[in-house]
């Protein structure tokens, strides 16, 4: 299960809940690929966040990754979820690297 406290969200992806944990580790691995986490921030908040930049997030704040779950089968699940699913999850990040927590 999400622990709030810790920063973390979970989504459903084929039909497992997944924890997302944002961890300094996390955060810097998804930078080193989308980019500087502020822009992110920026595009997302005027709706210009592209679905490969937040499965990208998603899958580096993975907490644990299920045996045999491929990014891109992460990232068609998060697809098949759509956005009333993955936007909450994206929220608690956004929320998290604006924190600082």
């Amino acid at each position: 299960m999400a622990n709030p406290v810790r920063g973390e969200a979970a989504i459903r992806i084929h039909g497992e809940m997944l924890v997302l944990r944002p961890s300094f580790a996390a955060l810097v691995a998804a930078e080193q690929e989308v980019g500087p986490l502020f822009a992110l921030v920026e595009r997302a908040a005027a709706g210009r966040l592209g679905l490969g930049e937040m499965v990208a997030l998603f899958w580096h704040c993975l907490r644990d990754v299920p045996e045999g779950l491929t990014r891109d089968g992460f990232g068609e699940g998060v697809a098949a979820g759509g956005l009333a699913g993955a936007t909450p999850v994206l929220r608690v990040l956004l929320g998290q690297i604006l924190a600082g927590r």
